[in-house]
């Protein structure tokens, strides 16, 4: 079974970040600029937050909320759940679903290697499961079921 580490190696490992100190208009620069839905936030070379598409949206409507002043680090969501490397697919989906979270940075030996989305994790478990029936498919055709006959003694 597929795990967090092996689907960051396919996808690709860039963890893109920007300083706790940066506005919230210099994340969303590199967020459409890379195309990516959550950058983290570092502070002195350490991870120390995530701030995503719905963090936007859910700070777009509070009064102190300027996106070319307001500094990233004082919206951002600070409390950081992470999937380990060996973590595999099912894992990472109860987590997604049951803590209703849309990124999870991967982490091996301490250091983040990548962030996945859930589409990430979801596209992973469907093509698991689509080699698995394949295989199965592979192994009992419906030949072996069309030609199978009760035998009469």
């Amino acid at each position: 079974m597929k795990t967090a580490g092996d689907i960051v190696n396919e996808k690709g490992n860039d963890v893109f970040s920007i300083s706790v100190n940066a506005t919230i208009q210099d994340a969303l620069k590199l967020m459409v600029a890379k195309k990516i839905g959550a950058v983290l936030i570092e502070h002195d070379g350490e991870i120390v937050g995530i701030w995503t598409e719905r963090d936007l949206l859910r700070n777009s409507i509070l009064d102190d909320f300027d996106v070319k002043k307001s500094r990233i680090g004082d919206f951002m969501t600070k409390k950081l759940v992470k999937a380990d490397a060996s973590e595999n697919i099912y894992r990472m989906m109860d987590k997604f679903l049951g803590l209703r979270l849309r990124h999870l940075p991967v982490e091996k030996d301490g250091k983040i290697i990548g962030l996945l989305s859930a589409g990430d994790v979801i596209k992973a478990a469907l093509l698991a499961k689509t080699k698995e029936f394949d295989e199965l498919n592979e192994l009992v055709s419906w030949e072996y079921y069309e030609n199978w006959r009760w035998s009469k003694k």
